[in-house]
């Protein structure tokens, strides 16, 4: 992902969701993902728990599932997690 696409998706994050997270916390969480968790189901689903714990933001299972089917669907590049975040935050 670019720079500017990651500051610029932080942003929006943390004002749709009314939160601050930090840069630091999502560095460290990405830090304990490996390049098979996107290909496992079990660790996906663990890892949009993560996120949504950290944004303090409940995240429906249908929604989970959505977020799984994409993955799977596109894969796991840089671009198709940017066309995935906007979808999301579009929500």
């Amino acid at each position: 992902m670019s720079r500017d696409f990651s500051k610029d998706a932080l942003n929006a994050i943390n004002k749709k969701a009314g939160k601050n997270i930090t840069e630091g916390a999502i560095k460290k969480l990405a830090s304990t993902v490996k390049p098979g968790t996107t290909q496992n189901e079990a660790q996906l689903r663990q890892l949009i728990k993560q996120v949504s714990a950290m944004a303090k933001v409940p995240v429906s299972e249908a929604t989970v599932q959505e977020i799984i089917n994409a993955v799977k669907k596109g894969g796991a590049g840089s671009g198709s997690m940017e066309s995935l975040m906007k979808m999301l935050l579009k929500k």
